[in-house]
């Protein structure tokens, strides 16, 4: 584009051969070898993508069939405690932020209000909901929705709406990939309630721990593939049956026992 002695505005002549490809329609918009590469990248994520399917699909059905008795004795120890119904639903934002009523088992008293977010010694527990909550019992049945495709055994953490509405172009990354039971940011932070100020935790969490969070899962999403899923179960594992802290690097994801 150049100005005319006019000082008009003048658009360039288009050379013959880009009228050409105008004309027949063969346009690239990148160049051979960087087509190639976006086609290969594509391949790959899809059949990343299969293959952490088909393990979620496999790992979780067989994890059912092993703790279904105990979610079953766990459900009739709930109502026996308190009044109100075994289980509940809790509103999540979901994969590509769909809506996720995610499935747990309840560990406050019926009809109990508050924030989302639980303290060490929040008033709102059952007598056994403190113990639910540490052992992770609350969340077995959420392998009901990662053999339904809404979740994945490992992935972000599914955040409540009010929350994602504060990040929402970090969101908008890590909603591509399906929310999961354990990730990065749940390793990082299994003694969440434990750290929250109990007088002010919804402040305290939004200016503390989320922007933590938030960039745990951003790395996650970036790098997500089935080896990595492998060693984020192997240290969910020591988190949660062998009772040990884990720490997470922000940086690289990589993964140890937390010193005291």
């Amino acid at each position: 584009m150049s100005l005319s002695t006019a000082g008009e505005v003048t658009a360039p002549t288009p050379e013959p051969d880009q009228v050409a490809a105008l004309a027949t329609g063969e346009v690239a918009l990148l160049p051979p070898a960087e087509l190639a590469e976006a086609a290969r990248s594509s391949t790959r994520e899809i059949l990343n993508g299969a293959a952490i399917r088909a393990f979620d699909f496999v790992v979780a059905l067989l994890l059912l069939a092993i703790l279904l008795p105990l979610m079953v004795l766990v459900a009739i120890a709930v109502c026996v405690d308190s009044a109100g119904p075994a289980f509940f639903r809790c509103e999540r934002v979901g994969h590509r932020g769909r809506r996720l009523r995610m499935l747990k088992i309840r560990k406050m008293c019926d009809h109990a209000r508050g924030p989302s977010l639980t303290t060490e010694e929040d008033r709102r527990f059952t007598r056994i909901g403190g113990l639910l909550t540490r052992l992770r019992i609350d969340e077995i049945p959420q392998l009901l929705h990662v053999l339904g495709g809404s979740m994945s055994l490992v992935g972000p953490r599914p955040e409540a709406p009010e929350f994602v509405g504060l990040h929402p172009r970090d969101y908008e990354e890590i909603l591509a990939v399906p929310p999961g039971i354990t990730g990065l940011s749940q390793l990082a932070f299994c003694d969440e309630r434990r750290i929250l100020d109990p007088e002010r935790p919804v402040e305290d969490y939004v200016s503390r721990i989320l922007p933590a969070k938030v960039a745990l899962d951003r790395l996650y999403a970036d790098r997500r593939s089935l080896a990595f899923n492998l060693r984020v179960l192997y240290w969910t594992v020591a988190a949660v049956i062998c009772q040990r802290p884990i720490a997470v690097h922000r940086d690289s994801g990589k993964m140890n026992i937390r010193r005291r």
